[in-house]
């Protein structure tokens, strides 16, 4: 195992109607004036914007609000939200939402805490100093983003998307009642248990440092992830499988799981953003789509995990070589893939690129990686064409 730090200051409010304790939170972490952050219209239709906005004006919390926020969320609605900030003196970031608002939000904090162009950061070109705190209302089971130190924002121009991690942006407080996720459609519950479970095996294949009691973590939350998903898949309104889903993806992404080994490989991320950025995918079909490809192409050189993972999580039988039995637990996880209708192909994520895309997506990769990126194999850009060419 290797030394770590671990650090999760964000405090979770969790349960039925916790959104009402809105302004109680704002108040005991020194809002007084917020920008309310939200996405599409479904916070708006479900009614839970105005119960927000109710809980702050009796409260005499001053506000403004910004939606718009979408998947893949882009850098020009953030420049839009720095602005407004400046402008309306606010002094905190209530983000109502999936992902995609919380990402937003965090790189409003970025650009209004610090001065210079925000992307500046997710093009590491500079560190940030600070960021505007923010809270979180987490309608969308997937990210993590509620509680981790990363955020990933999608530059228009030349379609880029990049992430950047800094604990300044660990939100303040987040708001998790699961029966707000219940009116999601299946396929975006689907996709955020894919993501969930892709945050906690980036950090598992691993060849650096581990630890029996985060192994025991990681593979008890994807097995719980795992058997959660094929509930809600036959039965969309069980509050239980909600609650298990959403807590799931907050301790997958805030550090929980990779402590003691070597931070994780992230691979199949940084393949993935590549394809959001040029396609706008669903974040976590993009991650599915990928995964069997980069897993055939890396578990030789990390096969110990391989077979540890299909043993433990996949629980597939313990017969034949090493070899056979890694082999058989990714087939075992696209199969759960397929139940849950995620992709396991990019032909069955609805894009077909180019050889000329391709190549794109993996120069682009492997700039963005710094040259070459990985864990349980190091990845060049040559590696990463391979894999996106073994998707296909």
């Amino acid at each position: 195992m290797f030394d770590f730090n671990y650090y999760t200051p964000t405090k979770v409010v969790f349960g039925k109607g916790t959104e009402n304790k809105v302004a109680d939170l704002i108040k005991e972490f020194g809002g007084t004036k917020i920008l309310i952050h939200y996405g599409g219209g479904s916070v708006v239709r479900s009614g839970l914007l105005k119960r927000v906005t109710d809980c702050l004006d009796k409260a005499g919390i001053s506000y403004v609000t910004l939606g718009g926020a979408v998947p893949n969320p882009h850098l020009g609605l953030v420049y839009e939200g720095i602005e407004l900030c400046k402008k309306e003196k606010v002094d905190f970031l209530l983000a109502v939402g999936g992902g995609s608002a919380i990402d937003s939000a965090k790189a409003i904090g970025y650009g209004v805490a610090n001065g210079g162009d925000v992307w500046d950061f997710y093009d590491y070109k500079r560190k940030a100093d600070g960021c505007l705190p923010v809270g979180v209302i987490l309608t969308i089971a997937a990210t993590g983003s509620e509680m981790s130190d990363s955020s990933v924002i999608t530059k228009e121009e030349g379609l880029v998307k990049r992430g950047y991690s800094s604990d300044y942006a660990r939100p303040r407080f987040a708001i998790m009642n699961p029966e707000l996720t219940m009116t999601l459609p299946d396929y975006q519950t689907a996709c955020g248990c894919t993501d969930i479970m892709m945050h906690t095996m980036e950090r598992y294949f691993t060849n650096g440092g581990n630890m029996e009691i985060t192994d025991a973590l990681a593979e008890g939350l994807l097995r719980t992830v795992r058997k959660n998903a094929l509930i809600l898949r036959d039965h969309p309104d069980d509050y239980d499988a909600r609650a298990e889903v959403m807590w799931a993806g907050s301790l997958a992404h805030n550090g929980l799981t990779g402590c003691g080994n070597d931070g994780g490989d992230w691979m199949t991320h940084k393949l993935e953003h590549e394809l959001g950025g040029l396609y706008d995918v669903a974040h976590g079909a993009g991650l599915a789509a990928i995964w069997g490809s980069w897993a055939r192409y890396v578990y030789k050189d990390c096969l110990p995990r391989f077979k540890k993972f299909a043993i433990n999580v996949m629980e597939v039988e313990e017969s034949g070589s090493d070899e056979e039995i890694a082999l058989r637990g990714i087939e075992a996880l696209e199969d759960f893939y397929r139940s849950i209708k995620m992709p396991t192909n990019l032909k069955e994520l609805g894009v077909e690129p180019t050889e000329e895309e391709l190549a794109l997506m993996a120069k682009k990769c492997a700039v963005g990686v710094g040259g070459e990126k990985g864990s349980a194999k190091v990845l060049n850009e040559e590696a990463m064409l391979a894999i996106y060419r073994a998707s296909m």
